[in-house]
């Protein structure tokens, strides 16, 4: 059995000009209320302008009880590892070892090598920035006396409070090409991309499993999940047309281009609940969903969806 995420539209919001937090509060909790198990948000600074990941899922914490909050994906390059494990630390803390953290390097895009530069970080040396920084975060959360001398100098120093959870939340890393997969399967915890097709995902999941093996790692151990993209509809037409507006208005760009790209959907309900079932069925045992506009509705079709494949 699966568990069924959602992703909050906090780039969606800002978008149509409604910067106010309080209905995703309300979404979180209608996705708590009708059985989903975790709640996701998305990361960026000023290539998709939104909603800061870590804050709002702090208040997301203190509205909820159940669900897992994640990340998806957060960008640890962008961040200075020591205030990001104490930000990770407290918040899994206020949410009682629900913490995901979600993370990945992020497309090369104009948008996002800018979004580098204003942070004052190299792009080309994103990925060993972000195993580093990861390193430096769960030495952190140990508790103990931490000295660090790399990307970034540490002396002597201890974090607190600890995370909730010993050994700090689970880290998930989004990398879907083969470097990516076999990192995860190296250094990470868990695998959440957003490219396989449901009859891809199974080899590149063994992928990740046989980088595990031979790092000495159990790669039973490490969560297998996926981010999808869903318009459902009544009619397959104009649900279609539905997932390629949003899409281009998202993106800045063709819908053919991402749809090449991501995994989107769109279809009737029947479908949907078949194409879910696909990733299951291929070894996905975390599926989060993202929708094309109309939040609310697609939270109670997808809840139904859950409920008929005996998911709840």
């Amino acid at each position: 059995m699966a568990k069924l995420g959602y992703l909050l539209p906090t780039r969606e919001r800002v978008m149509e000009g409604q910067h106010e937090t309080g209905p995703l509060l309300a979404l979180a909790g209608q996705a708590e209320a009708l059985g989903f198990d975790s709640i996701w948000a998305g990361d960026s600074l000023t290539a998709r302008p939104r909603h800061d990941p870590l804050t709002l899922l702090a208040a997301v914490a203190a509205r909820t009880k159940k669900a897992a909050l994640g990340t998806a994906v957060l960008l640890p390059a962008l961040r200075n590892p020591v205030l990001l494990a104490h930000q990770a630390a407290t918040l899994d803390r206020l949410c009682e070892g629900r913490l995901i953290l979600g993370i990945g390097i992020a497309a090369d895009t104009p948008a996002i090598r800018r979004d580098f530069e204003a942070a004052g970080v190299p792009f080309d040396k994103r990925v060993a920035r972000m195993n580093e920084a990861m390193r430096l975060c769960r030495a952190l959360w140990t508790g103990q006396p931490v000295d660090w001398a790399g990307s970034w100098t540490v002396k002597h120093a201890t974090l607190g409070p600890t995370p909730h959870r010993p050994g700090g939340p689970p880290i998930w890393y989004g990398g879907f090409l083969p470097a990516g997969r076999v990192r995860t399967g190296r250094l990470y915890d868990g695998w959440f991309p957003s490219q396989p097709k449901p009859e891809e995902y199974a080899a590149q999941l063994e992928d990740v499993r046989s980088a595990a093996r031979a790092a000495g790692r159990d790669p039973a151990a490490i969560a297998a999940a996926i981010y999808l993209i869903l318009a459902i509809d009544d009619d397959p037409a104009r649900a279609d047309a539905r997932m390629n507006d949003y899409l281009e208005r998202y993106y800045g760009m063709p819908a053919a281009e991402t749809r090449n790209r991501e995994r989107c959907f769109a279809g009737t309900e029947a479908c949907a609940a078949a194409w879910i079932k696909s990733y299951a069925d291929a070894g996905a045992t975390h599926i989060m969903l993202r929708f094309a506009g109309d939040n609310e509705r697609h939270l109670d079709v997808a809840a139904r969806i859950r409920r008929a494949l005996g998911w709840s």
